[in-house]
This record gives C-alpha cells, sequence and structure tokens, in this order.
C-alpha cells in the first residue's frame, strides 16, 4: 500500500475524523485512523462506542490496502509541518509506515486494518434531507437543555420527532424544556429517534451552514451524510417523555419584554442570587417588570426594573435564572414573549417573531 497526498489535505481530513477518535478506549485500535486505499480514493475511518466517522479524499499515485494509523503521532506530526506532498508507504506483513516529505523520514508500525471493529454503514434506511444551517439551529437551541440524569437514560439526548412534513426537536432535563420545529421538511414515515448530547456535539463541530445533510435512520443507528463524510451514532433506547403532556394550554397572561434588556439584567442579578437555587423573582405588573434576587446567607441583594407590555393580572413567578440566561441566550430575536397560566405552572417563553420555516417553544419550571 502506497500513496501520495498533500499534508494540509490530510491534517484537515484527520481533524473531522478526530471528533470519533477514541481516548483511552477498551479496544486500542480506536486510538488509530482507519486507512482504506482504492486507487486514488482514501477513506479515513475513527470510532468511539457511539459515534464513527468517515471522511472521503483524493490522493496521487495510489496502491490499494488498509491499516491502522496511530492517531495522536500523525496529528502531532502534520500539525507542525508546513504544507508540502507526503508519500506513504506500508509493508503489509510488518504494519511498518514510512512518511516522506521534503525533509524528512518518519517512520511508525500501525495495526492490521483487519483488526479494526466492524463499522455499519447505511443501506435502505428510511431518509430525510435537512438544511445544515437548520439543523445547526436544532442541536444549538436544544442540547443545553439535556440531561445529566444517569437514572433517566433518555433524558440525557435530544429526541428527533419526525412527522410526515415537518421535523420537531426536543430536550428536556425537568426542570426546563425545548421544542424546536422544522416545518415544510418531507418524509415518508414518522418515527421518533433519540440522539444523544455527545453525538450531536460531534456533528455540530464539523457541520457547516451550507452543507446539504442526507439524514438515514434505523431502530439502532442514524447517519448523517454531507459533503463526503459520513457520521454515524448509535441512538439512545427508550421512550422520551411525553412533553406535550407538561406544556400548559391555558395561558392567558401575556408579557413582551426586549431579549437583551432582560438577558443583561439576569446576568446581573444572579450574582445575587443563591449559588444553590439560582432563584430570581419576576414582579409583572402592567408595563413594569421588576426582578430581584437575594442571598440570604450572604445577605446579598439586587433588584431591577425593566419595561414590558402585559396582559394579564399582575403576578410573581419564581425562575432559575441560570435556566433564563440559557434560554435567551439561545435565541435571536429582538423581543420575546412569555406565556403565563399562574405563578404555580410552567412558563412559556417564546420569540414574538418566529424565522421562517421553524418555530420554538421554551418551557422553564417556576418556583415561587
Amino acid at each position: 500500500m502506497k500513496f501520495t497526498v498533500s499534508s494540509q489535505a490530510l491534517l484537515r481530513n484527520l481533524q473531522i475524523n478526530s471528533v470519533s477518535l477514541a481516548s483511552n478506549p477498551v479496544m486500542p485500535i480506536l486510538e488509530d485512523f482507519l486507512f482504506q486505499l482504492k486507487g486514488n480514493e482514501l477513506e479515513i475511518i475513527t470510532s468511539t462506542a457511539d459515534v464513527t466517522t468517515h471522511s472521503q479524499m483524493t490522493v496521487s499515485n495510489g496502491v490499494s490496502g488498509a491499516i491502522a494509523v496511530p492517531g495522536k503521532t500523525l496529528l502531532d506530526t502534520l500539525k507542525s509541518m508546513p504544507e508540502q506532498p507526503l508519500d506513504f508507504e506500508i509493508d503489509p506483513d510488518s504494519c511498518g509506515i514510512t512518511i516522506l516529505s521534503a525533509a524528512g523520514k518518519y517512520k511508525l508500525v500501525g495495526q492490521n486494518a483487519s483488526n479494526y471493529p466492524e463499522i455499519s454503514r447505511p443501506g435502505n434506511e428510511d431518509k430525510l434531507i435537512l438544511k445544515g444551517a437548520n439543523l445547526l439551529n436544532a442541536i444549538d437551541k436544544t442540547i443545553y437543555a439535556t440531561s445529566n440524569d444517569e437514572i433517566r437514560q433518555t433524558m440525557r439526548g435530544v429526541c428527533m420527532n419526525i412527522d410526515f412534513n415537518h421535523v420537531t426537536f426536543v430536550a428536556t432535563d425537568a426542570h426546563k424544556l425545548v421544542k424546536y420545529s422544522l416545518l415544510d421538511i418531507q418524509s415518508n414515515v414518522a418515527t421518533s429517534l433519540i440522539l444523544s448530547k455527545k453525538s450531536l456535539l460531534a456533528l455540530r463541530s464539523i457541520l457547516t451552514k451550507d452543507a446539504e445533510v442526507t439524514v438515514y435512520y434505523n431502530k439502532a443507528k442514524a447517519y448523517f451524510e454531507f459533503a463526503g463524510i459520513l457520521l454515524s451514532c448509535r441512538l439512545i433506547e427508550g421512550k422520551f417523555p411525553d412533553y406535550n403532556a407538561v406544556i400548559p394550554v391555558d395561558n392567558p397572561n401575556k408579557m413582551k419584554v426586549n431579549r437583551l434588556e432582560l438577558l443583561s439584567a439576569l446576568r446581573r442579578l444572579a450574582v445575587f442570587a443563591n449559588k444553590t437555587t439560582n432563584q430570581v423573582v419576576l414582579n409583572i405588573q402592567d408595563k413594569s417588570l421588576t426582578i430581584s434576587a437575594n442571598d440570604f446567607d450572604l445577605n446579598n441583594e439586587g433588584t431591577e426594573q425593566l419595561v414590558c407590555e402585559f396582559q394579564g393580572e399582575p403576578m410573581n413567578l419564581g425562575l432559575n435564572a441560570k435556566f433564563l440566561i440559557e434560554m435567551l441566550s439561545a435565541i435571536a430575536q429582538e423581543e420575546v414573549e412569555f406565556e403565563l397560566s399562574d405563578s404555580n405552572k410552567p412558563a412559556i417563553l417564546v420569540p414574538t417573531e418566529q424565522d421562517p420555516g421553524e418555530n420554538i417553544l421554551m418551557l422553564v419550571v417556576t418556583n415561587y
């Protein structure tokens, strides 16, 4: 096996694959990049227990073969190397790898490719097509709401609920909930997938806004294919909670407020809130929103007043400042609206204007 490749082009592909390069795995070979060369087409594969990444690139002077190349050694070598052609020569018997550059020669030992675990690929799975920008938005707007609870595994991921003409992404940790829908998305089937936080973080790090993403899925795995890259992930097993059941439907009290003004006030007042509860109290009147925070243990307190538009009876809400800051930071619109039932029921937060083709709803539990 041998080939010639641009050092920087190879480095770019290795960095893409490094999102699923295992660290201290049970199988040491998963610390390697799997190189599979057919003619002048080089496929690079990395895999953890949950996420697998494939990337494709064109090389020259190729002689087909396969080898598992030590990941960290190769990455560290290329990071400090200027752009130049590199010649790779692999001895299939000893798995010895020789790399020739313009001014140097490097030798390392890989592993037999046959020892690498079998990698699944999409076959006749159902599929749908998403824009990269939309998928990135879905990840950014939901991933922070996932749970860290080891017991409730399904809540540690994002539910991707596929319908015939839209896709809804939902995440919740039982204290906050985010429901983000992409409209006018065509699918031949209706189903639900639970994507792990780890796989979505890996996908987010390599996905570009201008990509067209084909999503293949079955009961066990999801595959995201775009721009010569294939990322597959194992789905979380189980049933996601019935999120629609916890969203209040009768919310006669509605408050509109400038998002950035509210966000800035919350960031300042969070300093004065109790560090365990992070609670702030919202006192909502006709045209006035007063936010207060107290930490009785340290005798700290702070109060700010904002202008708002409010329809309903005056009320007090106790909310977690940290959760509100996360939610307000995940949207870009100038103004947001709180839809409220009473002080004891969850508060709904939505932008006053939704982006075309999208719909987002956020829910935060009250505590007053």
